[in-house]
Order: C-alpha cells, then sequence, then structure tokens
C-alpha cells in the first residue's frame, strides 16, 4: 500500500521544507490505515544531516521459483520504505531492524523485503522489474540505485550447433556454436572428449567473441568429439558432439637400394621397395599411388676360362730365313676371374734355304699400296650410304609434315558459324567490308604444286574436320610422341579407355561431355569444352616438326579431387587436366579457364597449382611473383585466367585471402518446378562459384529434374569473413500462400561456400498455396552474408505458365567445335603470321615493333614476358588468337598495323611462289 506523506515533506529547488514538528516528544508518519512512530528522535546535534546509504540494493536473478531479497541500510534514517516500479510496497511486507552507529551515535535503519517469481510474472511477464528504496530524515529524503529483478532461464535448444569434419593435417578449422536464449546470458566452454579445452593452455585453441571455436593448425592429437557448453545461474546445457577427423594423406619414402641380383650365375632378378610412410595415411586419408615394388631383370656374370683361337697361317718367309704364326686366347677370352689361356701364343720356324728370299722390299711396297686402296673404297661406299639415306630422311619429313589444307585455307577468313544470340550469350563481333586486308586470296593458278585434291573454304573444312592424323601412342622411352601415317580409332570411348587405364590417368572422367580430344602437328590447333569457359590453344610451332600428337582437355571433379588447402585457401577455379604429360612443346600453350575472385590482387595471394605424377600438388606459379625463366605464366582477367604453359598437366588456381575484405564472385540460380499439380510449391536456389562449368552442370542437372529458370542468374559478392550465407522469403501473399519453413531462414555455412569443393550447394524453400486455383506467385527473396553485403530480389510469376525466355536452353550457346586442327583454328593464316613475326621481331629504333603491337592491343603489361621469349610477336598473337576467338575481328587487328606503320605488301600479301 503506498506511503502517503502528505503535506509533511515537500521538496521544491533541492531544498526540504519542514513543517512544523515537536522532535521532543517524537512524531507521526501517516500510511493510510499503518502509521510508523519514531521513537528515538535524532539527537540535535545531527538533526540537520540527510541519509546516507550504507548498503545499497543490487541487480538480482529469481532463481526457479525460490524469491530474493532485497536489503536496504541507511544513516540516519527515521524511515525506509522500498518502491518497485513506482508503486510503494506495503508496510507490513518490510523487515524492519535498527541499530545504533557505536562510532557516531547515529541510528542505522535496515530493511529488508522479499520478491517472489509469481509477483515479477503477475505484473510484468518477463519485462524488467526493479525496486530501489527511499530514506526519510529530519532534513529530507533519500533515493538509493535501483536494484533490477529478472526472472532467470536457460532455453534447452542450441540456436547453433557444431558440425562434425574431416580435415587434413595442418588445416584451419572452424566450429561453430550459438548457445540458446537465457537470462543472464549463458557462458560458453568447449569440451574435446568430455575434457575442458583451455586456450591460454593450449594456444592452437581460440574461442571468438561469438563463441566458436578456432583450431589453428589441425593436429592428429586433435581428432575427437567436440561439444559446446552453456551455462548460466539456471542451468548448464550441452550440445551435440561434434566429431572432428584429422587425416593424412599417405607419401611415398624414398626407394631402397636395389637388391643383389637373385642368380649366383646367369639370368636373375633383383628388386628394390619403397613404403607409404612418408607419412603413413591416417584417419582416412589417401592412400599412395603408384607401385610400392620395382622388378628389374639382371645377369649375373659367370667365371669364364680363356681358350685359345686357331693358330694363324704362317706367315711369309722372312730376310733372316724365318716364318712366323699366332694365336690368340679369345675363344673364349677368360673374364670374371676366369683362367687365362695356358702355352705359347706365338710360334716360329726356320724356313728351308730354298725358301729364304734374297731381297724382300718388292713384296713390301706392293702390300703397302694394296692397303691404300681398299681404304679408299671403303670411305667411297660409306659417303654413298650416307647420301642415300639423308635423302631417304628427308623425303619422309617431307610426306609427314605436308600439309595442304596451308595451300586451300590458309588465306580466307574464318568461317565458323556464329552461335544462335541468348539472352546471356556473346554475339560474334561483324566483319566489315575490309577484312581482306590480312585475307587476300592468292593466285594459285601460276603456281606448280603437286596437291591433286579440290580446293574448300576454311569453314568446310572445320566442318569437317575428321582428326585423322594419328592415334595416341604409349610414351617412347624419350618421352617423344612421334607417329607416321597413322589412323584415329573409330570408336571415340576407346581413347577415354585407353587413357583411363594408364596409371596416371586414372582419375580422368570417361564421359566424352566433359573431354575433349584431337590429333595435331606442328601447325597446332585448338581444343574446346563447350559451354564451360575452357580451352587449350597450340600455337603453331608449339609441336616440333615431324612430331604428331593427340592432346586431350578434360575437366575434373572438385570433390573427387581433394586439394590440400590450408588457412584462408580456397579453390579459384575449375580443376582441368590436358595432356598427355612429358609430350615435347618448343613453345607454350594457352589454357583458358575461369576463375571466380574479385580480380583485386591486393587481397588476394594467387597461386597456380600443379598436380605431379606422384599426386601431390606443388605451387609453380604466384600471380605477381613470377620468374620468365619458369615454364608458366599466368594472364588473370576480370573472369578468366589464361595459363602460359610449355608442360601438359592437370591445374588449378587457388587464392588465400590477404585480408576480409577479399571476396569471391558466387552466381545465385532460381529454379522452380515446371509444372505444379499438388498444393506444394518448391523454389531451389543455388549459390556455387561464378564460372561457366559449374552453370553448366546445374543447367544440365535441373533439366533432368524437369526444372525450370524462373529468374536471371545474380551474382554474390562473398567475403572471407567466418559468416555464413543466409537466405529468406518475404512479402508473400498471406491469402493465398505460406511458407512451410519452420524458421524464419535457412542458412549454408561458410566453410562449404569458402573451400569451392562442393559444386550444387542449395537451400529449398517448400511453400503451400491454399487452393489449386492459386498460380500468381510474388515474394521477395533476400540473400546476404550475416553481418554483410546481400542483395533482394523480387519474384513475380505465374507457377502454370510463363512466357518468359528464361529457359535453360537460352543459357547454353556455345557451339563451337570440340577441336580444330590447322589453320582453320586461327583467325590469322599461317604464312601472314609469319610474314608479322619476321617484321617486329626485330627491334626498331623508333619503337615500332612488337613492343607497340603490344601497347596498341592493351597486352603492355605482359611485356616482360613477351620479352623473355624468342619470337615475342608470336607470343602476343597467339594471346590475341585466345581474347578474339568468336569476337575476333582482323580489321582491327589490320588496323594496328597500319599504325604502326607495317602495311607494306610484304607484311599482308603472299607471293605466288611461297604458295
Amino acid at each position: 500500500m503506498p506511503l502517503h506523506l502528505g503535506p509533511f515533506v515537500r521538496w521544491r529547488s533541492g531544498l526540504v521544507l519542514t513543517w512544523i514538528c515537536l522532535f521532543s516528544s517524537g512524531f507521526t508518519f501517516i500510511g493510510g490505515e499503518h502509521a510508523a512512530t519514531v521513537t528515538h528522535p535524532l539527537p540535535a546535534a545531527f538533526s540537520d544531516l540527510l541519509p546516507h546509504f550504507l548498503l545499497e540494493p543490487d541487480d538480482v536473478y529469481i532463481v526457479k521459483n525460490k524469491p530474493v531479497t532485497l536489503t536496504c541500510r541507511s544513516t540516519p534514517a527515521t524511515q525506509i520504505y522500498f518502491k518497485c516500479n513506482s508503486e510503494w510496497v506495503h508496510q507490513d511486507q518490510h523487515l524492519i531492524e535498527r541499530d545504533v552507529d557505536p562510532a557516531t551515535g547515529l541510528p542505522v535503519m535496515q530493511v529488508k523485503i522479499d520478491i517472489s517469481r509469481q509477483q515479477v510474472e503477475k505484473i510484468f511477464g518477463l519485462e524488467d522489474y526493479w525496486c530501489q528504496c527511499v530514506a526519510w530524515s529530519t532534513t529530507g529524503t533519500q533515493k538509493s540505485q535501483k536494484a533490477y529483478v529478472r526472472i532467470a532461464y536457460l532455453r534447452k535448444n542450441f540456436e547453433e550447433e557444431p558440425l562434425g569434419k574431416e580435415v587434413a593435417l595442418d588445416q584451419e578449422v572452424l566450429l561453430r556454436c550459438h548457445p540458446p536464449e537465457g537470462v543472464p546470458a549463458a557462458e560458453v566452454e568447449w569440451q574435446r572428449n568430455e575434457g575442458l579445452i583451455d586456450p591460454k593452455t593450449d594456444p592452437n585453441f581460440f574461442i571468438t567473441v561469438d563463441h566458436n571455436l578456432i583450431i589453428k593448425q589441425a593436429r592428429l592429437a586433435d581428432t575427437g568429439n567436440y561439444t559446446c557448453v552453456a551455462k548460466n545461474i539456471v542451468a548448464r546445457r550441452k550440445s551435440s558432439s561434434a566429431t572432428v577427423i584429422v587425416y593424412v594423406n599417405g607419401g611415398w619414402s624414398t626407394w631402397a637400394t636395389w637388391s643383389a641380383c637373385s642368380a649366383i650365375c646367369g639370368r636373375g632378378w633383383q628388386k628394390r621397395s619403397r613404403s607409404c610412410t612418408n607419412p603413413t595415411p591416417l584417419n582416412g586419408g589417401t592412400s599412395c599411388e603408384g607401385q610400392s615394388v620395382q622388378k628389374s631383370a639382371c645377369t649375373a656374370t659367370c667365371p669364364v676360362d680363356g681358350g685359345w683361337s686357331e693358330w694363324s697361317k704362317w706367315s711369309p718367309c722372312g730376310a733372316d730365313c724365318t716364318m712366323w704364326r699366332s694365336r690368340e686366347c679369345t675363344q673364349p677370352t677368360p673374364s670374371t676371374s676366369g683362367k687365362d689361356c695356358q702355352g705359347l701364343d706365338l710360334q716360329s720356324l726356320n724356313c728351308t734355304s730354298e725358301q729364304c728370299p734374297q731381297t724382300a722390299s718388292g713384296a713390301e711396297d706392293v702390300a703397302l699400296y694394296v692397303g691404300i686402296v681398299a681404304v679408299a673404297l671403303c670411305l667411297t661406299l660409306l659417303l654413298i650410304v650416307l647420301v642415300l639415306v639423308y635423302r631417304r630422311k628427308k623425303e619422309g619429313l617431307d610426306a609427314d609434315v605436308a600439309d595442304s589444307s596451308i595451300l586451300t585455307t590458309g588465306f580466307q577468313p574464318m568461317g565458323i558459324k556464329p552461335t544462335k544470340p541468348g539472352v546471356w550469350a556473346p554475339r560474334r563481333a561483324a566483319r566489315s567490308k575490309n577484312s581482306h586486308l590480312l585475307t587476300i586470296q592468292p593466285d594459285l593458278t601460276t603456281t606448280t604444286t603437286s596437291y591433286q585434291g579440290t580446293l574448300r573454304s576454311r569453314h568446310e573444312v572445320a566442318g569437317k574436320f575428321s582428326m585423322s592424323n594419328g592415334p595416341l601412342l604409349e610414351p617412347l622411352p624419350n618421352g617423344s610422341h612421334t607417329l607416321h601415317n597413322g589412323k584415329l580409332p573409330s570408336d571415340p570411348n576407346d581413347f577415354m579407355n585407353r587413357l583411363s587405364s594408364q596409371t596416371y590417368f586414372k582419375t580422368l572422367p570417361r564421359d566424352n561431355i566433359n573431354t575433349s580430344y584431337g590429333t595435331f602437328n606442328f601447325l597446332g590447333g585448338r581444343l574446346t569444352l563447350p559451354n564451360t569457359g575452357i580451352s587449350l590453344l597450340i600455337p603453331p610451332e608449339a609441336i616440333p616438326r615431324g612430331k604428331i600428337y593427340e592432346i586431350y582437355l578434360t575437366i575434373q571433379k572438385k570433390e573427387d579431387m581433394r586439394l590440400p588447402l590450408a588457412g584462408c585457401q580456397t579453390l579459384l577455379s575449375p580443376v582441368v587436366s590436358c595432356g598427355p604429360p612429358g609430350v615435347v612443346l618448343t613453345r607454350p600453350v594457352i589454357l583458358t579457364m575461369d576463375h571466380c575472385s574479385d580480380a583485386c590482387l591486393e587481397n588476394w595471394a594467387i597461386r597456380l597449382k600443379k598436380q605431379s605424377y606422384e599426386g601431390t600438388w606443388e605451387d609453380v606459379l604466384q600471380l605477381g611473383e613470377e620468374v620468365f625463366s619458369e615454364p608458366y605464366y599466368c594472364q588473370l582477367e576480370a573472369e578468366t585466367c589464361r595459363v602460359f604453359t610449355e608442360q601438359l598437366g592437370r591445374f588449378a588456381l587457388v587464392g588465400e585471402s590477404l585480408s576480409m575484405a577479399a571476396a569471391k564472385r558466387l552466381k545465385l540460380l532460381l529454379f522452380a518446378p515446371a509444372y505444379c499439380s499438388t498444393l506444394e510449391y518448391n523454389i531451389r536456389i543455388y549459390c556455387m562459384d561464378d564460372t561457366q562449368d559449374l552453370l553448366k552442370e546445374v543447367m544440365q542437372m535441373e533439366r533432368q529434374m524437369g526444372g525450370r529458370l524462373i529468374d536471371e542468374p545474380h551474382v554474390l559478392l562473398f567475403k572471407d569473413s567466418y559468416h555464413n550465407l543466409r537466405l529468406s522469403i518475404h512479402d508473400m501473399p498471406q491469402a493465398h500462400w505460406r511458407s512451410k519453413l519452420l524458421t524464419g531462414y535457412q542458412e549454408i555455412p561458410f566453410y562449404h561456400i569458402w573451400s569451392g569443393s562442393q559444386q550444387t550447394l542449395h537451400c529449398t524453400f517448400t511453400l503451400e498455396r491454399q487452393s489449386l486455383s492459386t498460380c500468381d506467385l510474388t515474394c521477395t527473396l533476400c540473400v546476404w552474408q550475416v553481418e554483410g553485403e546481400g542483395q533482394s530480389f523480387t519474384l513475380d510469376f505465374n507457377i502454370s505458365k510463363d512466357i518468359r525466355p528464361l529457359d535453360s536452353d537460352f543459357l547454353l550457346m556455345d557451339n563451337c567445335t570440340p577441336a580444330l586442327a590447322g589453320p582453320s583454328a586461327f583467325q590469322i593464316p599461317y604464312l601472314i603470321r609469319q610474314k608479322i613475326c619476321s617484321s617486329l621481331d626485330t627491334p626498331c629504333p623508333n619503337g615500332a615493333d612488337w613492343r607497340l603491337l603490344a601497347q596498341r592491343l592493351k597486352l603492355d603489361r605482359h611485356m616482360s614476358f613477351f620479352a623473355s621469349k624468342a619470337s615475342p610477336t608470336s607470343v602476343i598473337l597467339d594471346l590475341w588468337e585466345t581474347q578474339h576467338f568468336h569476337s575476333g575481328n582482323l580489321n582491327q587487328l589490320a588496323a594496328v598495323m597500319a599504325e604502326i606503320g607495317k602495311q607494306e605488301a610484304m607484311i599482308f600479301l603472299v607471293s605466288d611462289g611461297e604458295c
């Protein structure tokens, strides 16, 4: 019941005005029906003191149903009452104790009240409930601080629980935990195998401010079950355990020395071995690939005793009337500690008087002349043989490398049929009427050649290209892959089966959709994987003359290629294989593939990785730190990466973020069923790396599922901030639609996106319409990274019929030929290209050489790389070919040549004699 002070005490401008009271006989406070009479007035010396608090009430929590006590002590005080949420507490609820301070003699008053859970819930629910005490003296009043009374609780379910992971040794691990809601806020600790984790004693662990656990470098000892524990004064909750397995991929030890030959004498075997112990695979890590034992034939030489050959004929009788004959210890020759021949190797015999000559000078001269004539005849025969061999080789080489297509197709423009333009397909640049500057047709009527076939235009050659130069050969011991007069097998699956059967190629896909292959000689060519943005340009002269290679290009599935990513590293490109490895190239080929980084090199350390024969991934290049003497170079554009390499193999682009501003481009695709006959309607949202190969994969998968694209693809920048990607749907017409999702949003974990190893990440929103007649759906889709930027898309479409041209057929428009060999693969004719290179490779004092060409084509940032090559102009033209294969304009290149001042006829025309 509130205490009414009436006119006894009033405040005005901070001063206390007291009405006339008689303190000598005591006084009374009136409080409704109750009164508290002060029987101990203050001493006169302290009658003008204001009360001050010796003890003020503190914030408290009500645990379960136990009431809490608030205490207040003041001196000098005549009355103390509690006020809770602006209402006076009834006098009967106060427990009052009075005392006197022995030091000052002032009266001390202490008051206690009890607050129950029912009081707080009945009046204020879960809102804040506060109390403060007011103390009176004869001079005035004082108020204590407010003490808040809250009902303590801790929910049972965690808002986010940690998930189990398999990680490589030394990789960073992030375990997320969002504790249950509680008052007071729950404290979080982490346990491993029921033991407490203390980051102070083990600095390899770090607990973030938002309660996540980070294992900086995973160790084998870190394998175990991790539990997030939340606790406050009410309860203690444990999350479900997350199993972290730290695996180790196996590695080969060095080869042991060869064992002794198994045979003591004759043919035997010897072997050497190695073990998969460097390191030993653990916890499901991949085992070593290859052979653990190598076996080789050997021959142990046996002891051989020497044996005499037959005696030679007796020599003519000499001047001293003596004849000689000899024999040698060569049948057999003693070896391996065998015994030498026993006996004489030379015998002499006296001639008779009739045989003894009078003079020997004539016979010696005849023998000398006969020897000279014999030597001359031998040298003449040897010279004739060498000439015949040289002519035969020259004729065979000309027959192998002669390509008549250079006479019939080398000087006409590319005739590849342009693709039908779609919604997001690039259009081919139109040829202007001046395209003859680089493609003047030579007059072949006045030239005598041995070619007897029909002349075809370039587009006919490209359309009827049959790749019949030769099949893939097993690698020869010296690494050569030469083939003469071969034919390509008719079954293309035979090519894939032979590749897959080899040890190094056993991870290659067997499907022909993601693989292109062709046969190429010194004229070069191009391999393309349609609709993926991946191609391989083989420039002219990259393959040595006289060699013919069968080359393939394929995409590896990322989930099958476990790249060793550590720390903040992420996969930025598809994993692409080209080969066979080990072929000899005299010039770099150009591998083109997409990447999904924001192309801001200040935020990234981007490396080109290549897989070795043993299966390990090695850093072969870091962008910005190129060494031009190495066989690799990388040109990074906004969405494309072009790799110059002189060694074929398996490549991938890996980025390591240097700051939280580093971002990957994600492509968001929205799909829904093309037809819906039920009340439920599903919207699938794919979040994937922004590369064309993944777009192709999702399109093909949705086509099989009967899905259709309901909005244009959107691009979202996903930053390295450890925050998940959150998706939600809003603003649906509640009268017709409702969401069946229990929570307000869905999340894709940060690591699943950042690793780049999971290709088809998506969320499904299940909606339910009230009636089958409801076909119009309007809603807003929000996609954002927690504590980051996001996007909102407004969707408005009819689920039964959609006339907008947003089907997958309009997105996959790259219908180029997978393999083009020879001049049909290039925009610039072969002989004209040679003329340009010979003209611009030579440095000019006024700078009108390859450097000005690179500047005009806006390639001058690669000037140092071009200068390191024997023919800088040819590398520039190779790069121009890769950039303008679909939209190349020879008029533009001709105009650039004219600006340089190289418009004379020798650059653009080819004489009849050269054709």
